[in-house]
């Protein structure tokens, strides 16, 4: 399964693998390799003289460091500099080794077994081993650790009972061997499995830590990590200090010696700060580009736009009225002019959406509806009648704070008034405060990116099944739907198993629990000194090889 990413050098873009989660406010093929040690190719020598810091900024306070908790993109970008999982990506965008030193697996892709490096160790010197891996799945699946992400972990033999207060921990398909043997069972033939194992929900945990203070992760003095970068400082709201890590087993080949990362709200100012050389990079995945520079930095031949399988939507409270209507979700959808949005505000180029899953993952190119006002109106007259409603009750629409995202609010309150004469009241809030009212239906209808996890169209379809789901917003749940997804885990026909999700996705675009608006392309900026600085297109960002050259 392909997967995008783009590896940064110059002003090169190498398209290859990556991972991705609900975006925050910036927005492989499966192989058998056992190879150890990363290529770690550069074509310009790093700068010599005193230490070596990349600048950064990220839009707000992360809303956790703790692997299992994390479901948005800051959040796991921090955590993908002081964590590591089983594998990880080298320079060439492959999926490599990391923390596995080898694997195999089962000809039926039912199990899979992978061998622990002896040299992976956690920053206060204690040996990584598949016991902790096994803790830290068993822990993420606990009902009482809340994961949003518990879900990732369902592909596992007896994951999805202990999840739910159905099974045991003892019965979940994950188990340490030995210290360096960890074993999967899973409940059905998953070839991408290992790609999953790149996912911060599948790290590991270091578990004298993680039961001595139920706040470890918020504090650097008691965040133990495994990765190439130690959290050194953190100012709550202001910034994160990451330092080079001495006990990582192949710090080698990381060559930044610190991190220096600015908590900035608003992207005007985070832009001044790059144009003035305060920091070395603009735009994604550190922040968002203002909607007004656009133009003049394109124009410059400076902007740089990471393409990726992500879709931006508007989600709709589907447990309370008037959005628990299906009428009255497709009226608000089909109201929607995506080109206007796109060539007005986020002027990148990338193509309007009218299908949840992205193009490029080949269910439904040319999407499941069109815009229609007209029919709009009728959809949104029937609907009230449905709910006997006489007049449209007063809605908002919320959004975490961006330059692009307020002038997106805007442009779909202006477009709802004029197609369906209804007025939408705005609210905006800071990320996490936004993340915590979306995760906890307490809006009515809002802003949601995805990008996948892995490169395949039920990372986009299976956070719908279950409204308790933690990505799952809308809070919407079909039975039909839900027996689609079931019924794909276990075809093992390709062409079988595309008809089914094309199926699901066809209930879920008539249903509209969320309207589609565009599939993603991130702007940015850089400065040209940042050398193997990779972009994970789909979510986040991975400073293991960058480097500041002379």
């Amino acid at each position: 399964m392909k997967k995008w990413l783009t590896m940064v050098t110059g002003a090169t873009l190498l398209l290859g693998v990556a991972t991705g989660c609900s975006s925050t406010p910036t927005d492989t093929a499966q192989t058998t390799t056992t190879n150890t040690t990363p290529s770690n190719t550069q074509s310009t020598e790093p700068a010599k003289s005193g230490p070596m810091v990349l600048r950064w900024t990220i839009s707000g306070e992360p809303p956790t460091m703790d692997p299992g908790i994390a479901t948005e993109s800051d959040s796991m970008d921090m955590i993908n500099a002081c964590f590591e999982g089983l594998t990880s990506y080298d320079l060439n965008g492959q999926l490599d080794n990391a923390v596995a030193e080898s694997f195999t697996n089962s000809p039926d892709y039912t199990k899979f077994t992978f061998k622990i490096r002896k040299d992976a160790k956690w920053q206060n010197g204690d040996p990584v081993t598949a016991h902790d891996f096994e803790y830290a799945l068993k822990r993420n699946l606990d009902p009482k650790t809340a994961s949003g992400y518990a879900y990732q972990l369902y592909y596992l033999k007896g994951g999805e009972e202990y999840n739910t207060g159905k099974g045991k921990a003892e019965d979940v398909g994950v188990k340490a061997v030995d210290d360096y043997t960890l074993e999967f069972t899973l409940k059905s033939p998953t070839p991408f499995f290992r790609e999953l194992t790149q996912f911060t929900t599948l790290f590991p945990l270091h578990q004298k830590t993680v039961e001595s203070n139920p706040n470890w992760a918020s504090d650097p003095k008691t965040l133990i990590g495994n990765g190439p970068f130690v959290l050194d400082t953190w100012e709550h709201k202001t910034k994160m200090v990451f330092t080079k890590s001495p006990t990582y087993w192949d710090k080698d080949h990381v060559k930044l010696d610190r991190i220096e990362i600015s908590m900035i709200e608003d992207n005007n100012t985070a832009l001044s700060m790059f144009e003035g050389g305060e920091t070395d990079w603009g735009g994604y995945p550190a922040t968002g580009l203002p909607a007004d520079a656009i133009p003049k930095i394109k124009e410059e031949g400076k902007l740089m736009v990471a393409d990726n399988p992500g879709t931006q939507s508007v989600i709709f409270n589907t447990t309370k009225p008037p959005f628990n209507n299906k009428k009255i979700r497709q009226a608000f959808s089909y109201a929607i002019n995506r080109q206007e949005i796109i060539d007005n505000i986020l002027q990148t180029g990338v193509p309007a959406a009218y299908g949840w899953v992205p193009t490029s993952m080949g269910l439904k190119p040319d999407g499941y509806f069109k815009e229609d006002p007209a029919k709009a109106k009728e959809l949104l007259a029937e609907g009230m009648k449905e709910l006997g409603l006489k007049e449209f009750p007063e809605v908002t629409y919320s959004y975490n704070t961006s330059d692009i995202y307020k002038k997106m609010a805007e442009a779909l309150q202006d477009q709802w008034r004029k197609n369906l004469g209804v007025n939408v009241k705005l609210y905006n809030t800071e990320w996490k405060v936004y993340n915590d009212n979306v995760h906890s239906a307490n809006y009515d209808l809002g802003r949601f990116m995805w990008g996948a996890d892995f490169n395949d169209p039920i990372n986009f379809l299976e956070m719908f099944r279950d409204k308790t789901g933690g990505n799952n917003n809308p809070k919407w749940e079909n039975a039909k739907f839900k027996e689609l997804i079931d019924k794909s885990y276990q075809e093992t026909d390709p062409a079988k198993r595309k008809q089914i999700l094309l199926d699901a996705e066809t209930i879920l675009m008539d249903e509209m629990p969320l309207a589609p608006i565009n599939f993603r392309g991130n702007p940015y900026v850089k400065n040209d000194r940042v050398k193997d600085f990779i972009i994970f297109p789909l979510g986040g960002a991975y400073f293991k090889y960058a480097y500041i050259a002379n």
